[in-house]
Parts: C-alpha cells; sequence; structure tokens
C-alpha cells in the first residue's frame, strides 16, 4: 500500500512519518539535539550555581549580579527572535550547529572574564547563540516525530534543557569546591563543541523543510529510505508537505490565518512562565544561602528545582498526548502559584523546602517544555522555528524581568515572604490566559488548535 501511494500521487512526508514506527535513525536525530538543548540549559543554569562563590571571591553585592543575569537573558531573547526568522529561511540544521559552537566558545571565554562589567558583556553574547538552541531543536524534533507521539518527544526533548541545568548543579557542587567556579564554564565550553561535531555528521535537516524550499531532493529520499525501509523511490517520484505557501513577513504571519488570538495568548504564558523559571533559576540558590544553609545545599535547592522540572516534563508529555494541554497546564500552574509562594515562608523546615521547591519545579520548570511543544504542534513548517523563536523570544523579556526584578527586591530589603508571594502572581496569569485560549477554542475558525483541550489532531 505504501508503495503504490508513494509512486501514484507523491510521497506525503508527514503522513510516512506518523505512519512508521519510531525507528533508530530517527531516535539518534532525537537524542543529539536533546543533547544539544541539555548543554544550553546547563550553561545558562550554571551562573545561578556560581554566583555565590563570584559574589564571595569578588566582593561584590548579590544586586550587582541582576544585571549579569539579564545581560544573558537579553542575548537570548535578541537571538532568539533573530536566528529563529533565519532558521525557517536557510534551515534548523545550520543555524543549530553554527549556535552550538559560537556558545561553546563564549563559554570558554566566561571563564576568563574578572570583573562584573566583561561578566555582563560576555554573558549577553553567549545569549545570542543560546536563543537559537531550542527553537530549532523542537522544530527537527516535531518534524521527525510520528504524530502519536510527537507532544511527548518534543517534551522530552526539551526536557534536556531542565536536565542540563540539574547535571550544572550536580557538577557545580563538586566542581566548585575542587576547581574553582571557572571550571564549571571550562566543562560547559568542550561538551558542545564536541556535539556540534556529531550534529554535522548526524543530524540532517528538516525533511518537510527541504520539499517546502526544493532542496536537496536526493538526501530526502536518503532519509526516507531510513524512515521506512520499504518505500520505493526513483527519480520520477514527487515529494509531498500539505501546507499551504506562505507570504509575506515570516512574523506577521504568526498573527494571520486565524492565528493571532493564540499567538498573542502563547506570548502572555511565555513572558509570565519564564519570568518565574528565570527568577526562581537565578536567585533560589542565593536566597537559600542568605537564609543561613551552606553554600552546598543552598547549590542543592537550586537543583531540586529542575529535577522537578525534569520529572514534570517526563510525566506531562504522555498525559498531555492523552488529554490535551488545557486540561493538564491549568491546574498545573494553578498549583505553582501556591508552592511558590509557600517557599518564602519564615521557618520552613529543609526537608519541605526541598519538597515545595521540587513540586515548584515540576509545574513551572516542566510546565515550559509543554507550552513549547504547544507551539511547535500549532504552527506549521514554514513558521515552526519562527513561532516557537518569538514566543520564546518574548518570554525572554519576561526572564530579564524575573532575575532584575529579583535583585531590586533584593536591593529594596524585602523579606523572602513577600519577594515569593509576589513571584507566585505570574503562574496565576499563565492558568489565565489558557482558559481564554481554550473558551476560544470553542469558537468556530477562531484558529485555535484542537491539541489544547485533546487530542493532537487538528
Amino acid at each position: 500500500m505504501l508503495e503504490m501511494s508513494a509512486n501514484a500521487s507523491g510521497i506525503d512526508i508527514p503522513a510516512l512519518i506518523d505512519a512508521s514506527k519510531l525507528g533508530r535513525f530517527q531516535i539518534w536525530i532525537l537524542v543529539l539535539v536533546g543533547l544539544t538543548v541539555l548543554m544550553d540549559g546547563f550553561d545558562v543554569q550554571a551562573m545561578g550555581y556560581v554566583a555565590p562563590t563570584i559574589i564571595q571571591e569578588w566582593g561584590v553585592s548579590k544586586a550587582l549580579l541582576g544585571p549579569v543575569f539579564g545581560a544573558g537573558l537579553f542575548g537570548m531573547l535578541v537571538g532568539s527572535l533573530s536566528l529563529s526568522v533565519l532558521a525557517d529561511k536557510i534551515g534548523r540544521r545550520p543555524v543549530l550547529i553554527g549556535a552550538s559552537i559560537f556558545f561553546a566558545i563564549c563559554m570558554l571565554t566566561t571563564a576568563w572574564t574578572t570583573t562584573i562589567a566583561e561578566l555582563q558583556v560576555v554573558r549577553f553574547i553567549t545569549g545570542l547563540g543560546l536563543g537559537a538552541i531550542m527553537p530549532n531543536a523542537m522544530a527537527l524534533a516535531g518534524e521527525y516525530s510520528p504524530k502519536r507521539e510527537r507532544v511527548t518527544l518534543m517534551m522530552l526533548v526539551s526536557c534536556g534543557f531542565t536536565a542540563g541545568a540539574v547535571v550544572g548543579g550536580v557538577l557545580a557542587s563538586a566542581l566548585i569546591p575542587a576547581f574553582g567556579w571557572r571550571s564549571v564554564f571550562y566543562v560547559g565550553g568542550v561538551i558542545p563543541l564536541v556535539m556540534a561535531a556529531l550534529m554535522y555528521f548526524h543530524v540532517p535537516e528538516s525533511l518537510q523543510f527541504l520539499v517546502l524550499r526544493g532542496r536537496r531532493l536526493d538526501a530526502v529520499a536518503d532519509c526516507l529510505r531510513k524512515i521506512e525501509p520499504g518505500v520505493r523511490i526513483d527519480r520520477d517520484t514527487r515529494y509531498v508537505v500539505a501546507e499551504a505557501d506562505q507570504s509575506g513577513a515570516p512574523v506577521a504571519e504568526l498573527f494571520r490565518h486565524g492565528r493571532a488570538a493564540v499567538t498573542a495568548l502563547l506570548w502572555v504564558v511565555n513572558f509570565m512562565n519564564l519570568l518565574n523559571l528565570y527568577f526562581l533559576s537565578n536567585w533560589l540558590p542565593t536566597i537559600a544561602k542568605s537564609a543561613g544553609l551552606s553554600t552546598t545545599t543552598a547549590v542543592l535547592v537550586g537543583t531540586a528545582l529542575q529535577v522537578g522540572g525534569v520529572v514534570g516534563t517526563v510525566v506531562m508529555g504522555p498525559i498531555i498526548d492523552r488529554i490535551g494541554f488545557f486540561r493538564m497546564l491549568v491546574p498545573t500552574f494553578l498549583v505553582a502559584a501556591v508552592t511558590i509562594a509557600l517557599i518564602g515562608q519564615p521557618g520552613i523546615p529543609l526537608a519541605m523546602l526541598f519538597a515545595v521547591v521540587l513540586i515548584t519545579g515540576f509545574c513551572i520548570v516542566g510546565g515550559q517544555p509543554a507550552v513549547n511543544a504547544l507551539a511547535a504542534t500549532y504552527y506549521p513548517t514554514k513558521l515552526r522555528s519562527t513561532g516557537i523563536g518569538w514566543g520564546l523570544g518574548i518570554g525572554r523579556v519576561g526572564s530579564i524581568v524575573g532575575p532584575v526584578l529579583g535583585g531590586e527586591l533584593i536591593r529594596l530589603n524585602w523579606s523572602n515572604s513577600s519577594i515569593f508571594m509576589a513571584v507566585a502572581v505570574p503562574a496565576v496569569v499563565s492558568a489565565t490566559m489558557l482558559v481564554l485560549m481554550a473558551v476560544g477554542a470553542r469558537r468556530p475558525g477562531s484558529g485555535v488548535p484542537k491539541v489544547l483541550s485533546g487530542s493532537v489532531s487538528h
């Protein structure tokens, strides 16, 4: 049946991938892009882990590190907005490999900084490369995954970011006492160079992208034979990707054809959740240490947030594939609002602190891959990197506001209780935006994806 359909009417690329089993070829692609995302997470969270040691070694105040956190995240914002659009023009693969090499070099450079000003500049430049990793990794993961398990697989790839933060915390707690904070960046710079080399040889371009652009159809044929060995392909075979041609500016297309409401609501959710995620990731170790915990324990508190995120990502993916994004994410963000507020309560026992931080990580850190997967599932191939990248780019504004706001509230001598009560509010806003999206899904022609409330089919 597959051979007849291929020769008679052309090969429908997405349909063939959906009908095929997830094979070794696709698994290898998912593993490599997932490891790239892991190093992305390692780097982004590294500053939060080394911050207490830098404060002590350089004799600077905690508040001065707020702009350093913000600089790296502002670089990621610029990288997400610009390089995601570039990837929808020249391909996911070259942007992903180039960005990995770029941020690896910047990581090594970070280890040589000696002042706050130098650190701020280098972190901004590093962020430019980091901003391109997640949108393109998610796009490739989605385009090589069968529809029936696409959300689960995209979230597992996205989980690499959180896993990288966990690895960073574990390594930092061991490396910093033994070799100093700079060793964290040496390790974080070498590994992405190895990953870039592996991707160059083993990660192909998106097949949908190549067909829509009319490029390297010989490579498309080779990849299809690896995905489905029984498919018959000859020089007359046509390839089909059932998507309308998108004209005009890619960013403007995010607001056309009924997509405006979803795009706007996704941007707000990204903003609010990344504000929470990066406030917690960057300031938890420092705030914990100032509350009287040892450096190692403070770092492990920050690591617990990421461990919860890994668990959340792994657990949420299969559930969302069955019940939809709305039924999973709205309760998740409401629970997060409660647990964030509990973190700052005075006199909280250490065991309870770890438990509350784990649950918060499950909801906030684990929820972000689900938001990314929703965008990747919703936008078509020609807009996928742009849609994910601009959602994350707008979210990066929140990720900048979070750490900088944290530094400002600390400078104003807000109590830990008041700070965490304030940070609980964005989680409520995220839940509200998803409710509005779900309400819109009930209106015919609204453009809101069916994946929000149930099946991943459109």
